[in-house]
């Protein structure tokens, strides 16, 4: 008697514990095979009818898993908008991270070696020596426009 009323009260907690699916949730995470655009903001006939496709599946009480997979199956896997995990896949994963970190190193490179030589340019006084006769000429003509 005890078991039974045990599993009588555990039995709503189970069922809650499982999110039900929703298509709004699944939405996000699949394409329109029709156009290539998230299935969530495509207005193409082929997306209404994958819309319909997931209703149905939810209603059968499938989960976010097993419908992606039904959807693969039935639509073939440029379905997903999230790449698998193999093959060119990953290279759709890494190749942006990749490149967006060596442009931040080649920004931080130039950045230094910018700093760098602006310390090493000598300053705007330090020139070419002058002759004697050449300076005092110089210092004449600055001291008439001084006054």
């Amino acid at each position: 008697m005890l078991a039974l009323v045990l599993a009588l009260a555990l039995a709503p907690a189970a069922i809650a514990a499982e999110p039900k699916t929703t298509l709004p949730d699944v939405e996000d995470e699949v394409m329109c095979v029709e156009c290539g655009t998230a299935l969530n903001v495509s207005t193409s006939p082929v997306a209404d009818r994958e819309r319909e496709f997931i209703r149905r599946r939810i209603a059968e009480g499938m989960g976010k898993p097993e419908i992606k997979a039904a959807l693969v199956e039935e639509y073939g896997p440029r379905v997903l908008a999230v790449p698998e995990g193999g093959g060119f896949d990953v290279a759709a994963w890494l190749v942006p991270g990749l490149l967006s970190l060596i442009a931040l190193i080649g920004v931080g490179v130039a950045a230094l070696r910018w700093r760098g030589r602006r310390e090493d340019e000598p300053a705007a006084d330090d020139g070419p020596e002058l002759d004697p006769d050449d300076r005092r000429r110089l210092d004449a003509d600055l001291a008439a426009y001084d006054r």
